[in-house]
């Protein structure tokens, strides 16, 4: 694949920003509900994510080498083993990285959220992207491209901390995925450490724990190293014992403690 059809991939709107183009009021500026970001300097995210939250300069900066780009589900930004060829700062939406094997296994290393910088490995190193990115839910997600992006790193040490800090980030959550999958006992422990773990930072409200579940049972079975199958009848037993109950895309932690348990144990 080469990296035009990559960009091509489900891209539905582009903004090139400094160049003297703006997002005209049409009906296609908010695709599938949407909420636009149109620029980084007027984003009011800006404070609560780690990438974003810079000083005005270097946020003025951020904005003139940014394009915008709406994806829908389904997408593709990048294709593992393609050269890096920049960045794409992820403002709304989801998307799913992960590798495949050469016999068409395929494990998910992990559900990027909002605010963190996708391809940042790669334009850092210069080496060939390590993972394939792909849109689970309408995104917003805006590109950088390499030679820009380094030498914004050069011009702005904050910046360089937050790409740093990112980088950990990201190599804590390996270690966490490694663990689900290498050091669980059994397919129930690595559901309760999945379900766990995406809930952890959710607020609990009468004595539970609800979360959007954009996932499908065969791409929980690629991120935690079961199968599909497996998948459904576990989420079958949690529903039994009233650990987990799954409606539609929401999922529902009504016991939290017994979970704990089960990877504890």
């Amino acid at each position: 694949m080469t990296e035009s059809q990559t960009s091509q991939l489900g891209h539905f709107h582009l903004v090139a920003r400094g160049k003297g183009h703006t997002l005209e009021s049409d009906p296609m500026r908010a695709p599938y509900g949407l909420e636009i970001i149109e620029s980084c300097i007027t984003c009011p995210h800006r404070e609560d994510r780690l990438f974003c939250n810079l000083s005005p300069i270097a946020v003025q900066r951020l904005a003139i080498i940014t394009s915008a780009s709406s994806y829908p589900k389904g997408a593709t930004l990048f294709v593992e083993g393609q050269a890096g060829r920049g960045v794409f700062i992820l403002c709304a939406g989801r998307v799913k990285l992960y590798t495949t094997s050469i016999d068409g296994k395929t494990l998910i290393a992990r559900l990027s959220e909002p605010g963190e910088v996708l391809g940042l490995p790669s334009t850092v190193t210069g080496m060939p992207y390590e993972l394939t990115a792909e849109v689970v839910e309408p995104t917003q997600a805006n590109f950088v491209s390499a030679n820009d992006f380094l030498n914004f790193l050069r011009e702005n040490g904050e910046v360089a901390l937050r790409v740093a800090q990112q980088l950990g980030q990201t190599y804590h959550t390996a270690l966490a995925e490694m663990r689900t999958i290498g050091l669980s006992h059994s397919a129930e422990e690595k559901m309760a450490r999945f379900v766990l773990d995406m809930t952890a930072n959710l607020k609990e409200e009468k004595g539970a724990v609800k979360a959007k579940l954009t996932l499908t049972h065969e791409e929980i079975a690629q991120m935690i190293g079961t199968s599909r199958e497996t998948v459904t009848r576990v989420l079958s037993i949690f529903r039994k014992k009233n650990l987990v109950v799954v409606k539609g895309s929401t999922l529902t932690l009504k016991d939290k403690a017994g979970l704990e348990r089960l990877v504890q144990g």
